[in-house]
């Protein structure tokens, strides 16, 4: 059996999650990417949706965006993305 993933997912200004896992789930601008062990190398531009890390010994995770890429070769991710801010750091409309 192959070994987990390496998986890192970052903001400009911050690392969101980082560890391992059995899977990544992507939305790209082609359609959503699933990325196993093993697979291609791989680098694609992201959409607006999210990006979700499954089976990991650190745990599952989920994070809306708004845009980005994401890097893979040799079973490390790399996911660098704009995050889509919470409702409470939005800036207010003008009135």
């Amino acid at each position: 059996m192959a070994g987990p993933l390496t998986v890192d997912v970052v903001a400009p200004d911050r690392v969101l999650w980082s560890g391992s896992a059995e899977r990544l789930v992507a939305p790209t601008v082609e359609g959503e990417i699933g990325l196993l062990t093993g697979h291609e190398p791989v680098l694609s531009v992201l959409r607006a949706g999210t990006v979700r890390v499954r089976g990991g010994a650190d745990g599952d995770a989920e994070f809306p965006i708004a845009s980005g890429f994401v890097s893979f070769d040799r079973d490390v991710v790399t996911v660098v993305v704009e995050p889509v801010a919470p409702a409470e750091e939005k800036a207010p409309a003008a009135s």
